[in-house]
């Protein structure tokens, strides 16, 4: 019993990681081809944009991102030499650094946005087959019983 478990389990998983392996290739392309931003720059200036006075200090930005280190000043620098973002020194501490969203950043994120949102839905709704939608469906509603517990829990905690 608990064999076939595992493995309808793994079988799962794998239905998972293949199905959103395929989607965020095909939201790479379609993000390259419409507006010259990867997945990846389209992350980080959506945390951006969302972080108060558009700025966020780089340990929290990799945090979000799940970014290593070294990774996200990769990152930011390739974004910057783009005029996307700026890279400025942290007023809370002098060792550290923040990324803040430009002005081209925000225009092609706002221009990006619409494109993006369009191609997301294309692809759930044409690309994947219906048990790769009914697989990242129960992923998802797992994931957001999960979230909105934790954030229940949360705000009992801070009352």
């Amino acid at each position: 019993m608990t064999e076939s478990l595992d493995s309808e389990r793994m079988a799962s998983w794998r239905a998972y990681i293949e199905a959103s392996q395929r989607l965020f290739t095909q939201l790479e392309e379609d993000l390259r081809a419409d507006c010259g931003l990867t997945f990846a720059d389209y992350h980080v200036l959506v945390l951006l944009s969302e972080a108060p006075g558009q700025r966020l200090r780089m340990g929290e930005l990799a945090s979000r991102l799940v970014f290593s280190p070294s990774r996200l000043t990769y990152q930011v620098s390739s974004m910057q030499r783009r005029g996307l973002v700026a890279r400025q020194s942290c007023p809370q501490d002098r060792r550290g650094s923040e990324a803040v969203l430009t002005a081209a950043g925000l225009l092609a994120l706002r221009e990006a946005a619409p494109g993006h949102l369009t191609s997301v839905r294309r692809h759930l709704m044409d690309d994947l087959d219906d048990a790769e939608v009914a697989t990242l469906t129960r992923v998802f509603e797992r994931l957001g019983r999960r979230l909105r517990a934790d954030r229940d829990a949360s705000s009992t905690l801070s009352d």
